[in-house]
């Protein structure tokens, strides 16, 4: 479960601190005062896109922290290597900077995916206005996908792979079905490529040693100066000279006789270099005709590489692949007749992988749509019919072929159609918390977060809708934000989020109410500018009796 929640510099927030409770977490405040800012705090944390203008106004960096009680979900966590403390804890932090943001999973920076994944496992947000995506029918196969996804999941996942050898066929064939002019066409063009490449007669390493020879040549007149000068500067005369002026004096002083020794050496290297040298330049060959020749190898070598690849390797290799090609064209029946056998296969083997998914999937949503029947009931659906019609595609997908689609009945004798065509923005709101409830229950996922699912349901259906909430947290801690008293009466934890101004700055804080406070925030919820004492009456009547009907489910 979530236990705390750490905000700093988020917004109006300044800086905020939330503990919360098992059971029912419910937060209110005047239009304004920044709830959204709370339930954005959270989103934030688990990596959704954030913006600069996030940060508040004259501060470096905005800050979230989220400390979660995981201990339950060890094995798992540890399984995607994410170790919670010796308590059991797990830390998740954002630190959100003006050019970027670093999120951390106790105190190990992660990926925004690894984020997500992680934190999937324990905490569900149903945002404001995620109900209107029952409105769009892909999404009720994969809320059913979700719901049976141990089941479905081998099998999608055989499935895609099948699905992308089925497409590289089904392309192959469709190219294979060109007409036979332009089959013609291309063999002769593969032919006249094969042919430009084979007789360029490529070897390893010659651009290299072209190049090499190229250069060379290309400057023989500078090597020539150069070597020239060389040549005269190695002379050895002056060394010779040398040598014979100090072995005269050597004659009459033995100290010079280290120096004797090495003018003889320096005599004999300078004879070397300079014969070198002389060498060098006798053999030096600047035959202009073979200097054109060693260009056009390279212009050939270099316009091979532009239209084949950039190594003489990587020209062998497209030859290679060419030939193939080459061959495929030639034999053109064969080729064609194999790939209609292997997408024959494929397409068998697509067609019984999606039958079984196709079964598993709807033996599946009889089981969900009951639940979810049940859960409409709860939520003052009085005489509901709630099921699932499945169609079948004309084509495949990686999903199979089925597209299916939720239908709903709320009166009596009224045939059942679909969610868009009934449903009112306050029932959408019902049928996606009922989902919520039982993928909930499925997933095991500890925490709920609810951000208003009042949306367009009050007197009775908000009664039920609170008792439901009520249900959900004897199993689940939840996290609900809400305009509405009725479902504020049913707080195990209230909080009210309240908004200032001090210093000329407006300031969003939180805090947990005790028994009094809670009675006097539904009186404000319930009331309008003047609260009465009938209106405190009422409220403190409709906490007793939230905590008399909490009590009774407690008991069954």
């Amino acid at each position: 479960m979530l236990l705390e929640l750490h905000v700093k510099n988020l917004a109006l927030i300044e800086q905020a601190d939330v503990e919360f409770r098992q059971g029912l977490n419910i937060l209110t405040g005047e239009t304004g005062a920044g709830k959204s800012i709370i339930i954005g705090s959270v989103n934030l944390a688990l990596g959704q896109k954030a913006s600069k203008d996030i940060i508040r106004s004259g501060a470096e960096y905005a800050y979230v922290e989220l400390i979660f009680s995981a201990e339950d979900k060890r094995k798992r966590l540890e399984a995607m290597d994410i170790h919670p403390d010796e308590d059991g804890l797990l830390i998740v932090t954002r630190k959100i900077l003006p050019t970027r943001s670093i999120s951390k999973i106790n105190d190990e920076t992660v990926t925004t995916a690894k984020l997500r994944e992680v934190t999937g496992l324990l905490l569900d947000i149903h945002g404001q206005h995620e109900h209107q995506s029952l409105l769009h029918i892909s999404k009720h196969l994969e809320i059913l996908d979700t719901y049976a996804k141990h089941q479905t999941a081998p099998i999608k996942q055989d499935m895609a792979l099948l699905f992308k050898e089925y497409r590289r066929l089904q392309v192959a064939l469709e190219e294979a079905s060109s007409d036979q002019e332009s089959r013609r066409r291309e063999a002769d063009f593969l032919q006249f490529e094969i042919e430009e490449i084979e007789n360029a007669a490529l070897k390893d390493d010659e651009e290299e040693t072209l190049s090499e020879q190229y250069r060379k040549f290309a400057n023989g007149r500078r090597i020539m100066e150069h070597l020239s000068a060389a040549y005269e500067a190695v002379d050895s005369d002056g060394v010779g000279r040398a040598l014979h002026q100090v072995s005269e004096a050597a004659n009459y002083d033995e100290a010079l006789k280290d120096i004797q020794s090495q003018l003889y050496d320096a005599e004999s290297i300078l004879n070397d270099v300079h014969h070198a040298i002389g060498s060098y330049m006798d053999d030096l060959n600047f035959d202009e005709e073979a200097l054109n020749e060693i260009e056009q190898r390279l212009d050939l070598i270099h316009n091979l590489q532009a239209k084949y690849g950039n190594t003489i390797e990587q020209i062998q290799r497209a030859a290679e692949e060419k030939k193939q090609r080459l061959e495929q064209l030639e034999h053109f029946d064969e080729y064609r007749q194999q790939l209609e056998r292997e997408y024959t296969e494929i397409t068998g083997q697509l067609e019984k992988r999606s039958e079984e998914l196709s079964e598993v999937r709807q033996a599946a949503a009889k089981v969900l749509t009951g639940q979810i029947r049940d859960g409409l009931i709860d939520l003052n659906f009085l005489d509901v019919k709630f099921s699932m019609e499945f169609r079948r595609l004309e084509h495949y997908t990686a999903g199979g072929f089925d597209e299916a689609e939720f239908v709903i009945s709320t009166n009596p004798g009224e045939p059942q159609r679909s969610l868009g065509q009934v449903a009112s923005g306050g029932e959408l709101s019902r049928i996606m918390l009922a989902i919520k409830t039982v993928l909930a229950d499925s997933d095991d996922i500890p925490t709920l977060i609810f951000d208003e699912i009042d949306t367009g349901i009050s007197g009775r259906t908000a009664q039920k809708v609170s008792e439901q909430l009520a249900i959900i947290s004897r199993g689940h801690q939840v996290l609900c934000i809400t305009h509405l008293p009725q479902i504020a009466a049913m707080a195990d934890c209230h909080f009210e989020i309240a908004k200032s101004a001090e210093g000329g700055k407006t300031r969003t804080m939180i805090h947990a109410l005790n028994q009094d406070q809670m009675v006097t925030e539904l009186a404000r919820l319930l009331g309008g500018v003047e609260i009465t004492d009938a209106v405190f009456g009422n409220a403190r009547e409709m906490k007793h009796m939230a905590d008399s009907i909490k009590k009774e489910r407690r008991l069954k």
